[in-house]
């Protein structure tokens, strides 16, 4: 079933769109502090689909996320207390206690994984927020480990360029059954632990 083809197609058509730029801002501020799509998977097509762009491509999604992570700072560090109850009912509770834990035992070092990873950044800039974490090594961690995720993102996607597009192109709906399937399969896997 070819249901993944008909999607990349629409996200390669989206990143050409003249607005493109700006919607990869958003999604990059937004990501870092409530949203729950990453901004990578705008910054590849559009690495893709234009890799003479692709290091500006990465420096906006970097400098927009670093600014939503800061703004993420600060709803920990002034209104902690006033978004704990909804937190508490939400799946990134366990993920934001992980946080605070990491934050005692690693302080930039959390915040650094984070940033690269893809483990829930928003929760840590937060968590960051709510441990008062000293801002100036929030804010370098947050950059360095940011810049480095979406600049290898834009890196590999560019070097690839068309050659790597018409290859996803060809292969995305094996790649997208793939990773439902290793979803499931960690979802059983935890439903049974």
């Amino acid at each position: 079933m070819r249901i993944f083809s008909p999607l990349y197609a629409y996200a390669m058509n989206w990143s050409r769109h003249p607005k493109a730029p700006w919607y990869l801002v958003t999604l990059s501020f937004s990501e870092s502090v409530f949203f729950p799509v990453p901004p990578d998977v705008m910054l590849a097509p559009m690495c893709m689909a234009d890799p003479k762009r692709a290091w500006r491509l990465a420096l906006l999604t970097t400098l927009a996320s670093v600014i939503g992570g800061f703004f993420g700072y600060l709803i920990g560090y002034f209104a902690i207390d006033a978004i704990l109850p909804w937190l508490r009912t939400t799946s990134y509770f366990p993920a934001y206690g992980t946080a605070v834990q990491w934050f005692k035992d690693y302080g930039f070092w959390a915040i650094f994984v984070a940033g690269f990873s893809p483990i829930p950044y928003k929760v840590f800039t937060i968590a960051g927020g709510a441990m008062a974490m000293t801002l100036g090594p929030f804010m370098l961690a947050s950059l360095i480990g940011r810049g480095m995720r979406f600049f290898l993102v834009a890196g590999l996607l560019a070097w690839g360029g068309p050659r790597m597009e018409a290859l996803l192109h060809r292969y995305v709906d094996r790649i997208g059954w793939t990773m439902v399937a290793l979803v499931a399969a960690v979802a059983a896997w935890s439903a049974l632990n």
